[in-house]
């Protein structure tokens, strides 16, 4: 770490004109925000703003290109995560960082267990007793294995851990994302009485209720740039949802919808619900595209994931041409014309060490085998069709799939359901990762799969490109369905505003102080 000169001593923590690129993109541009002591500061934006980015320059991760740190009103270039945890500076990640199979001691303590070569149990597990009287906690024990408790006493873990670290400043990274009600209370009681001990915090979320309740400032970025920072006591809702969506859109929004309003019923979706969504009820005509918005955390690939037999629903039916269906698997899926390309293509979508043509034919396999071999002229023959048909550049499909850029695999992985011949497309994040270009050629794909009579789903994190294709926009919040807009009457206020809806206001015992 590197101390140089004083800053402002009215900040605990001051992030001056930060920038920083990754291989051409400009994640943060000039990006500024300051911390007092012994407060919430809530730091909103959308999607893709550059919330994680500037929080992961400040602990060490990324290096910025340039800007500077003032910490306690001392310049400082944290090197790494542990540099910046020594110095009181943690994280609370969303996903949380623990060991299922070890003692909550122990995963508080890890690396820390003992100054000898054997470990300590008794130590760390009088240490943490302490460290849960400081923190007024009694309903977990030290001993209990951390995969025996619920994910709300995971979360309060990982603060305790934060603490033990003696954190002066602590960074929440949407705390209450997988939290209950119940859950949620408490968190929010800890972080009141966190607060009333002079520990700073950085409270990333889109929940505006939850800014609303426990943050004392809110500060906005857009698009990597510092937007504004108000008092939270003297702010509407409406004015930060204006700050984190006043960017201009570049491509044009669909005016009208392109579906006729006699197109039939390809899938109707009826009162589906699972651990992560509840009551979701839709239908998808022929032709059209539907849009799903929402912010991170909403449930929109969660609802794709049930349609698509990938994770079990509780209840709810779901409807095919006007037959009720049972999709228990993808297989049912496949089989009943429903294609999916995942968010996460490198995972579930495709086989990056296998041939283009191979990934092409992954979801029609068994129409190539002859006996005990596969049809490879016949395997060879049906990919180049479909490569020409929507364009993957390559000069042969007996490339391997990782050859390709981003935009020309995602095409692969189209042509598969394609080749298929599925009617009911659920596209989640289809853009996620490739480049303009590649984008405007993916929009004019699937428009004009829709003009073939393909229907549509599609999640996207990107408001200009919900608004540039869809026919009709399904906003969900916090996994439930908050509203269904015709493409006429939408617009970004709108969505957003739906968007941010929580279905459950929690309770604090006391209002921030201000």
């Amino acid at each position: 770490m590197i101390v140089t000169q004083a800053a402002n001593n009215e900040y605990v923590l001051e992030m001056i004109n930060i920038d920083k690129r990754f291989q051409g993109v400009h994640a943060l541009k000039s990006c500024s925000l300051n911390l007092k002591p012994g407060e919430v500061l809530a730091l909103v934006g959308e999607n893709g703003a550059g919330k994680s980015t500037i929080m992961k320059v400040l602990t060490g991760i990324h290096k910025p290109d340039s800007g500077d740190i003032y910490y306690f009103g001392q310049k400082v270039n944290f090197k790494s995560p542990r540099e910046a945890q020594d110095a009181g500076l943690s994280i609370v990640h969303q996903e949380l960082n623990l060991m299922g199979h070890l003692t909550v001691a122990q995963n508080i303590f890890i690396g820390r267990e003992s100054n000898s070569f054997f470990l300590d149990e008794k130590g760390i597990t009088r240490k943490t007793q302490e460290l849960f009287k400081r923190m007024n906690i009694s309903t977990i024990d030290p001993r209990s294995k951390v995969s025996d408790l619920t994910v709300g006493k995971q979360q309060i873990i990982e603060i305790a851990k934060a603490i033990s670290f003696d954190a002066k400043i602590i960074i929440f990274d949407e705390p209450t994302a997988t939290l209950t009600d119940t859950e949620t209370e408490v968190l929010f009681k800890l972080i009141n009485e966190l607060r009333d001990n002079s520990v700073s915090m950085v409270y990333i979320s889109h929940r505006m209720d939850e800014i609303k309740q426990i943050s004392n400032r809110i500060t906005v970025i857009r698009d990597g740039e510092y937007v504004g920072t108000r008092d939270t006591e003297n702010v509407e809702i409406d004015e930060i949802i204006q700050m984190m969506i006043g960017r201009v859109t570049y491509e044009q929004p669909k005016e009208s919808s392109h579906v006729p309003p006699d197109a039939p019923v390809v899938l109707k979706v009826e009162g589906l619900s699972s651990k992560d969504v509840d009551n979701i009820s839709f239908e998808l005509r022929k032709g059209e595209i539907l849009g799903f918005a929402g912010l991170m955390g909403a449930g929109r690939t969660e609802v794709a994931r049930l349609i698509f037999g990938a994770d079990k629903k509780d209840s709810g039916n779901i409807y095919i041409n006007g037959k009720k269906v049972s999709i228990s698997s993808p297989g049912d899926a496949v089989r009943n014309g429903i294609g999916y390309l995942s968010e996460d293509r490198k995972r579930y979508g495709c086989v990056l060490g296998m041939r283009i043509a191979d990934n092409i034919v992954l979801a029609t396999l068994s129409n190539y085998v002859r006996g005990i071999f596969l049809n490879e002229r016949k395997i060879t023959g049906d990919s180049m069709e479909y490569k020409e048909k929507i364009d993957i550049r390559t000069p042969s499909v007996n490339q391997l799939l990782k050859n390709l850029s981003g935009g020309n695999q995602q095409k692969a992985i189209i042509a598969k359901w394609l080749i298929r011949d599925c009617d009911i497309l659920i596209f989640d994040e289809p853009t996620r990762g490739i480049d303009v270009g590649a984008k405007s050629e993916i929009y004019k794909l699937m428009n004009t799969l829709a003009n073939e009579g393909k229907s549509i789903i599609m999640i996207s994190s990107e408001l200009s490109e919900i608004f540039r294709m869809s026919d009709r926009i399904l906003v969900m919040s916090s996994g439930s369905q908050t509203a269904t807009l015709p493409i006429e009457e939408a617009n970004q206020h709108t969505v957003m505003k739906h968007a941010v809806q929580y279905s459950h206001v929690v309770s604090v015992t006391e209002p921030p102080p201000s």
